[in-house]
């Protein structure tokens, strides 16, 4: 963005990209629009009532005729009330359902989004997005574009009114005007770069928190305390000052405001005066009354709207960061149409090419071919290119080149979310939510039963140490399962596997990190969750796959090898041999 665009006022292009959320809200939009002519004309309606009441009827003692203006002005003084009612309400309604659905657009749109996308972008500064950011966009609509244009429009009524009462009097107000004119423009400059600074500041600040408590486990037992209370210091103090340059503009400009209302009351005193003690004809006790008010109507929303312009730029600064990532061109297609096939698990890889970042390949021409119900294992090195193949066939990335099939038909042609829903994933760092064991496992499909989970937990020998939960499948295992073992984690990311009946299953490193009687208890709900599915298991741990009808062996995303764990065995001098015979046979060094 260039930096006309960006000093300017209001970005158009970008509040074009906002308005498009207004559309389904047109009608509410022009009321409120209509409700701030009104407001802006009874506003000014009560000052000049007043006048004509202290010129027309105290001065002349008609007090029957005081009870009418009176009364005149009590009623548009409610009338006033109930149009500024209708305007902070439905300006607020509008801005709430505006933010509504652009925040369900945005994550949506982050639900889309290739993991490449997560694997570069701080958890914490999309959280900002999501939630603090769209907040501050609701205060376009609330406290800045609708308050803006009502405090225009009484302005522009102020103006014709003193203009039309008095000339020489407008002519002292107008001569300060300018004063007040510059100093907001040059305030709402300011401010803007001020508050692209907070929200910056905000959205770092958010980032370091959020990783550094999911983290404090590691923060604290490498004993890094002190520098991560020094780092956060950092960061808190470049919130700090960010926030400080806003006060200190604030602190210059309103007081000169004030100073220029203050000003310009006592030259309309003193000049007024004079023509009331002389005698001259044009300007009344009433009329100096009037001007008095009208001046103060001028004046402060010029102080308020650029207040309401601070609430503006903040929430088109925040509109362009939310709008950055709807232009993230991080989409996964979602093209495929097939949704109420059959599968029977046949899959084929032929000529995979894939890499995370361009010009650094990790897979080369990967080709092999799964039979439907066969278990396939994969071996190899950390980095071999093991977890990719399971990221390829969830579709959570885009491949450069090559096919993967499934019972013949290549996986970009089903459609996106009824593909993943065929394969069921049981990874080695298994994420649980803050909520039951039974939420976690049905992840809230109303249409799995507890009785149909507890039946499932039985079958694949799981059941009795949920049962010894308290609460049993009702125990809530709090932020990311904090409340159960690693093993206790994959046992549940097994269950939830399995009573999702996939026709695919995925085991990525699954008894890794775990103990021998929860290794044996996921061995168990290892073949039952197998039997009679395409199963493709990867680990380092080659105990695990011995039984694999085929076992591939990855090296820095080649196939270097491909067979069963004998024939593997059989070859001399084999990577897979090399592998097998470091894991048991190597001997045991003397301490």
């Amino acid at each position: 963005m260039d930096k006309k665009t960006s000093n300017s006022i209001l970005d158009v292009g970008l509040f074009k990209r906002l308005m498009a959320f207004v559309k389904p809200y047109r009608k509410t939009f022009v009321f409120v629009l209509l409700a701030a002519v009104f407001l802006s004309g009874f506003s000014t309606l009560s000052p000049y009532l007043l006048k004509i009441t202290i010129d027309d009827y105290i001065t002349v003692k008609d007090y029957d005729g005081m009870l009418v203006l009176i009364a005149v002005m009590g009623a548009a003084l409610i009338l006033e009330v109930v149009f500024q009612f209708m305007f902070i309400y439905f300006a607020n309604w509008l801005g709430q359902h505006v933010i509504y659905d652009l925040r369900n657009t945005l994550y949506t749109h982050m639900l889309q989004s290739k993991m490449s996308y997560y694997d570069n972008s701080a958890v914490g500064r999309l959280v900002t997005r999501v939630v603090s950011d769209i907040e501050t966009i609701s205060g376009i609509f609330s406290q800045g574009l609708f308050m803006i244009i009502a405090d225009l429009l009484k302005m522009l009524v102020v103006i014709v009114v003193m203009w039309s009462v008095s000339w020489k009097l407008s002519l002292i107000v107008f001569a300060v005007l300018p004063v007040i004119l510059v100093a907001t423009r040059k305030f709402q400059k300011a401010m803007k770069a001020a508050f692209d600074e907070v929200r910056t500041q905000v959205a770092n600040l958010n980032s370091f928190v959020q990783e550094r408590i999911s983290g404090m486990s590691i923060v604290q037992l490498f004993a890094r305390e002190d520098t991560e209370l020094k780092s956060f210091r950092v960061i808190n103090d470049k919130h700090r000052k960010a926030w400080l340059k806003t006060v200190w503009y604030n602190s210059i400009f309103f007081p000169i405001a004030e100073l220029s209302t203050s000003i310009t009351i006592g030259l309309l005193v003193w000049f007024g005066g004079l023509n009331v003690i002389a005698g001259s004809s044009g300007i009344t006790l009433g009329i100096i009354f009037l001007f008095i008010q009208l001046s103060q109507m001028l004046f402060r929303p010029l102080r308020q709207i650029a207040d309401k312009f601070n609430t503006l730029q903040m929430g088109m600064v925040a509109v362009r960061r939310v709008v950055a990532i709807l232009d993230e061109k991080e989409q996964i297609p979602n093209k495929g149409v097939i949704a109420d096939r059959e599968i029977k698990g046949g899959i084929r890889f032929e000529d995979l090419h894939f890499s995370y970042n361009k010009n650094e390949p990790v897979l080369h021409g990967i080709s092999f071919a799964m039979e439907p119900g066969e278990t396939f294992a994969v071996v190899g090195a950390t980095g071999a290119g093991k977890s990719t193949l399971i990221n390829i066939l969830s579709r959570f990335y885009t491949i450069d080149s090559g096919k993967v099939l499934l019972d013949g038909i290549s996986i970009e042609d089903y459609e996106r979310s009824w593909l993943r829903k065929q394969i069921g994933v049981v990874l080695q760092d298994v994420f649980l939510f803050a909520d039951s064991i039974y939420n976690n496992i049905t992840l809230w499909d109303t249409s799995i039963t507890e009785e149909e989970v507890i039946e499932a937990a039985k079958i694949i020998g799981v059941h009795n140490f949920i049962s010894s939960l308290p609460d049993g499948y009702q125990f809530n295992v709090k932020e990311r399962g904090g409340m159960l073992s690693t093993g206790q984690r994959q046992l549940v990311a097994f269950l939830r596997a399995y009573v999702m009946k996939p026709k695919i299953l995925i085991l990525d490193e699954a008894t890794s990190s775990i103990d021998t009687h929860a290794e044996k208890l996921i061995q168990k709900a290892t073949k039952e969750i197998t039997r009679d599915k395409t199963s493709l298991v990867i680990a380092h741990r080659l105990a695990t796959v011995q039984r694999a009808d085929r076992i591939i062996v990855l090296d820095k995303g080649n196939i270097v090898e491909v067979g069963t764990h004998k024939e593997l065995l059989a070859i001399e001098e084999g990577y897979y041999k090399n592998l097998y015979e470091v894991q048991f046979s190597a001997p045991i060094e003397a301490a």
